[in-house]
This record gives structure tokens, C-alpha cells and sequence, in this order.
């Protein structure tokens, strides 16, 4: 079971990775954080088409 709060709001903590100094980080850590945010970007990209296609097929059912 998930035990995570409905309705929490988002931690957006691209805030905080904005700040980060990048200039003293390995060029290993630097590729694996740009992987991890490509993933990240794919991720969102799947639930906003997602959420898009959930939105056309309701407004298809309730067209009169």
C-alpha cells in the first residue's frame, strides 16, 4: 500500500538543483544527473499525454 498523502503538493526541488554549483562535481556525477533528468523529463512528458488523451476520450463520451 502506498502511504503517501493524497493531494500533497509536488516537490519541485529543481529550485534547489538550479543552485547547485556544478563546476565541482566529477564529469560522472554530471552524466549521471543529466540521465536521471532526461528520465525525469520522459516521465512527465508520459503523464501529460496521459492526462491528455484521458481529457480527449472524456470529451468524446459527453459530446452530444
Amino acid at each position: 500500500m502506498n502511504d503517501e498523502p493524497l493531494n500533497e503538493k509536488p516537490d519541485m526541488t529543481l529550485g534547489f538543483l538550479k543552485k547547485q554549483d556544478l563546476y565541482g562535481m566529477s564529469v560522472g556525477d554530471l552524466e549521471e544527473r543529466i540521465e536521471a533528468l532526461k528520465t525525469e523529463v520522459l516521465r512527465c512528458e508520459a503523464a501529460l499525454n496521459d492526462r491528455g488523451n484521458t481529457r480527449s476520450e472524456a470529451e468524446k463520451l459527453f459530446k452530444f
